[in-house]
């Protein structure tokens, strides 16, 4: 009861075929890359700092910045939990 042969696993491919079909695996890998190219692209832009823009962005002239306002902040809300019986 060790390991599968070869001839197990192309009788499982054989089946999986059967079942959903060529094109539908294609599309399923095309997507499945996709995630994966989406993935490793996050991971590179979340190494980045957060202060240096992405690269590609184009950086703003120092005259367009905008100020951040001075409103004091809201007051906390006192939030009671009730349970329910």
């Amino acid at each position: 009861m060790g390991s599968f042969s070869i001839w197990h696993w192309l009788i499982v491919l054989l089946i999986v075929v059967m079942v959903f079909g060529t094109k539908k695996l294609k599309n399923m890998g095309s997507d499945l890359g996709g995630a994966v190219k989406g993935f490793k692209d996050g991971v590179k832009d979340g190494t980045a700092s957060a202060d240096a823009p992405a690269p590609g962005t184009p950086v703003p002239p120092a005259s367009s910045h905008v100020a951040h306002s001075t409103a004091p902040d809201k007051a906390p809300i006192d939030v009671e939990s009730k349970t329910r019986s």
